[in-house]
C-alpha cells in the first residue's frame, strides 16, 4: 500500500458520483472509519460533525469552507487553493450531499484576493460537474478573528465579524440560524481521497489518535522554506530536517497561538493531537533570535488583532504586552510578579469567549515554561 497524499490527482467528480452512489450515511461511516479530524488545528472528528449535522432539526442546512488562512507562518491552505481548488470544492459538495444542502459557501482571506479568476473558474468548472450545488465566494476584510467560525459566519452573514456564544454550536445553529459544516480548506481535500482511495488506506498512517497525512507550513530560519506533507505523527526533528532548519534555537509550532519547543528538548516530539499541536504552522528561530522579542511580536500581534468583545483577551493580551515590554527593556522582574503574569495567562485560556483569546496566552506560558532562567532576572 503506498503512502496516502492529499497532494495527488484525482479525477475530478468521481468522488462526488460515488458519494450519490453509496448515499450520505455510508459517506458518514466511511469518514468515521478514516478517523479524520478537522485540519484547522481544533481536531473534531470530522464524520461526528457531519453526523451531528445531518441529524440536526431544520429544513435548510449550509456547507461553508474556512479559507481564513490567517494563523502566523500558516501558507498550507494558498498552496491547495492554488493547485488543489477543485478537489476543495468537491469536499464541498460532498458535504452538501450529505446534508441533502444546496448552498456551500468559501470563505476567503482578503489577502487571497489575487486568487480570485483562478477560485471563480474552478468553481464553475465544479459546480458544471456536481450542478446540485450552488457554491457562492466570501471575502473576509482582513479580521484574523474571522478564522473564528462563529466569527466567521457572522461576516458572511453581513455582521461584525465577532465570536458568538456557545452553544448553540454551528452544527445546529450556524448560517442565518440554520445547521452548518464548517470544515477548513485542507479537511474537504481529504475527503475525496478517503471516498475513492478509502478510508483503511487514509489510516494506514498516523497515531492513534491522528490518522492520515498532514500538510505543514515551514518557514523562519530554514534553508528550504515551503509546504511539507508528512503523516500524522512525525518528529518535530524529521520536519526541522526537511526544510534545512539553521541551527534552531526553538520553534513556534502551531503559530501565534501554539506552543514553543526547545530545539533541545523537543526534537523527538511529534506533531499529533496527543503532542504537539499539528494546525500546520512551524516557524524556526535561530540561535541568532532574541526570545523576548519573538514573545513581544506575537503579543502585538494579539493586541491588534482582539476584537474587544470580552474581558479577559482584550484586557489580558495588552497586559502581557506590557510585561513582555518591560523584559525587553532588561527591567527585572520579581517572582511574584512572573507568578501573577502567568496566572493571567491560564485565566485567559479558560475565560476567553473565543478560540483567539484562549489560544492568546499559549505562547507566553509555554515560553516562560522553558526559557525562564534566560529571559528574566529573578528576584526572590
Amino acid at each position: 500500500m503506498s503512502t496516502p497524499s492529499i497532494l495527488t490527482t484525482l479525477n475530478k467528480g468521481e468522488a462526488y458520483k460515488k458519494a450519490m452512489a453509496i448515499g450520505p450515511e455510508a459517506v458518514i461511516k466511511e469518514l468515521q472509519a478514516s478517523e479524520l479530524r478537522g485540519r484547522g488545528g481544533a481536531g473534531f472528528p470530522t464524520g461526528m460533525k457531519w453526523q451531528f449535522t445531518r441529524g440536526a432539526a431544520g429544513d435548510k442546512k449550509y456547507v461553508v469552507c474556512n479559507a481564513d488562512e490567517g494563523e502566523l507562518g500558516t501558507f498550507k491552505d494558498r498552496k491547495l487553493l492554488l493547485e488543489h481548488a477543485h478537489k476543495m470544492f468537491e469536499g464541498m459538495a460532498i458535504a452538501a450531499y450529505v446534508l441533502g444542502a444546496k448552498d456551500a459557501y468559501l470563505y476567503l482571506r482578503w489577502e487571497y484576493h489575487f486568487m480570485k479568476a483562478d477560485i471563480e473558474k474552478a468553481m464553475a468548472e465544479m459546480h458544471a460537474l456536481c450542478p446540485e450545488v450552488d457554491f457562492h465566494l466570501n471575502f473576509g476584510g482582513g479580521a484574523y478573528v474571522c478564522g473564528e467560525e462563529s466569527a466567521l459566519i457572522e461576516s458572511i452573514e453581513g455582521k461584525r465579524g465577532e465570536p458568538r456564544n456557545k452553544p448553540p454550536y454551528p452544527v445546529t445553529s450556524g448560517l442565518f440560524e440554520a445547521p452548518t459544516i464548517i470544515n477548513n480548506v485542507e479537511t474537504f481535500c481529504c475527503v475525496p481521497h478517503i471516498l475513492i482511495e478509502g478510508a483503511a488506506a487514509f489510516a494506514s498512517v498516523g497515531t492513534p489518535k491522528s490518522k492520515g497525512p498532514k500538510l505543514f507550513s515551514i518557514s523562519g530560519d530554514v534553508k528550504k522554506p515551503g509546504v511539507y506533507e508528512f503523516p500524522m505523527g512525525t518528529s518535530l526533528r524529521r520536519l526541522l530536517a526537511a526544510a534545512e532548519a539553521e541551527e534552531p534555537q526553538f520553534v513556534l509550532v502551531g503559530g501565534s497561538g501554539g506552543r514553543i519547543a526547545c530545539a533541545e528538548k523537543c526534537l523527538e516530539r511529534n506533531l499529533s493531537f496527543e503532542d504537539l499541536p499539528p494546525g500546520g504552522s512551524i516557524i524556526v528561530l535561530g540561535k541568532q533570535r532574541n526570545l523576548v522579542s519573538a514573545l513581544r511580536s506575537v503579543m502585538d500581534f494579539f493586541v491588534e488583532e482582539s476584537c474587544g468583545q470580552c474581558v479577559p483577551c482584550r484586557e489580558g493580551c495588552y497586559r502581557l504586552l506590557h510585561f513582555v515590554e518591560k523584559m525587553e527593556k532588561g527591567e527585572k522582574v520579581t517572582r511574584k510578579e512572573l507568578n501573577r503574569y502567568l496566572e493571567l495567562g491560564t485565566t485567559m485560556q479558560t475565560s476567553s469567549k473565543c478560540g483567539l483569546g484562549q489560544s492568546a496566552s499559549n505562547v507566553f506560558v509555554s515560553m516562560l515554561d522553558y526559557f525562564e532562567e534566560k529571559m528574566v532576572k529573578i528576584q526572590n
